[in-house]
């Protein structure tokens, strides 16, 4: 991809409404010849405008104008680059459940989810969250309310009724998993919440307080090590294999042989990905929306909705 065209998308696409600081930041880099220089030096998968802006936030980049990052970026690129290669984008968004609620509820329990690029694991724990819908749909855990919020905006004919999942074990495969105890591990997640977002960073503080109360099971292993963490889910609850904005950072023949393990598996796949991440979701779509930067809530393969990327908004087109 175009470096300037991928900078300038997530500004116009992502940032904006989002944030004003990565918005400016985005498109100031997509029209900086030097910048962009600086940058394709970088393998693809680093290249991401998420993962350069929090490397440099990290580091003490200072979150103003355009002007006065680009300056300190030049200034202290030597140190960003090896931030960037040692991390990736693990966004670990609980807000994102609020979309893959309404796929869980489809599927009988008892449930055991697996997730693939887990991060810290904070989306495997549906079942421990309240959800608020703009339809009047109010959920709680049978506890009583969450400190974690859910809040969603949605349009189509939601099915239900939505329900908290039974969920009967819990484990994700990442590449460098987060450990929720680990104040190190805990920063960087909060580093990549967008400057203006507080409220997206309460909500992500309160997550990981609670899943520190009860760790999820997290591999070291990549997507290719699936079939043997799927061997140890327990035999009388449905497996159900989630992806979340993850078959992205996978290069395309991999990700087609990630596919067909969880085919060959024989199990329920709730993926909630960019509308050009799964070739089957997207011959599927009846349109395209490829152009808005949303995501497409999906299972097995059959597009269920369109999301906001974390978990904002829910426009459900199944059945239209």
């Amino acid at each position: 991809m175009d470096t300037s065209l991928w900078y300038r998308n997530f500004g116009e696409l992502e940032a904006r409404g989002q944030s004003a600081i990565y918005e400016q930041w985005a498109l100031g880099v997509a029209d900086d010849p030097e910048l962009i220089a600086l940058i394709d030096e970088l393998p693809l998968q680093k290249r991401q405008p998420n993962l350069v802006f929090a490397c440099a936030r990290l580091l003490g980049a200072p979150e103003g104008d355009y002007p006065r990052f680009r300056r300190w970026l030049v200034q202290h690129w030597s140190a960003v680059v090896p931030e960037a290669h040692a991390r990736s984008t693990q966004t670990n968004e609980a807000r994102r459940c609020a979309t893959l609620l309404p796929a869980l509820a489809l599927i009988p329990g008892p449930l055991a989810l697996l997730e693939v690029g887990a991060s810290a694991g904070l989306c495997l724990f549906p079942d421990r969250y309240s959800y608020s819908y703009d339809d009047g749909i109010h959920i709680d855990p049978a506890t009583g309310p969450s400190e974690v919020l859910l809040q969603c905006t949605t349009a189509g004919n939601l099915p239900g009724p939505v329900s908290l999942p039974n969920v009967v074990w819990r484990a994700g495969l990442d590449r460098r998993p987060l450990d929720v105890r680990n104040a190190g591990d805990t920063h960087w997640l909060e580093t990549l919440v967008w400057p203006e977002q507080h409220e997206r960073r309460a909500r992500l503080r309160a997550a990981i307080r609670i899943a520190a109360e009860d760790p999820p099971f997290l591999v070291r292993a990549d997507a290719s090590e699936l079939a043997s963490l799927a061997a140890e889910a327990p035999s009388d609850a449905t497996l159900v294999v989630l992806t979340s904005a993850v078959l992205v950072y996978l290069p395309f023949a991999e990700r087609m042989r990630f596919v067909e393990s969880v085919r060959a598996l024989g199990v329920r796949w709730i993926s909630l990905e960019g509308v050009r991440g799964l070739p089957t979701v997207r011959a599927a779509l009846p349109d395209d929306h490829g152009s808005d930067g949303r995501f497409v809530l999906a299972l097995d393969e059959v597009p269920l909705a369109f999301t906001g990327p974390h978990g904002q908004s829910l426009d459900w087109i199944a059945g239209r």
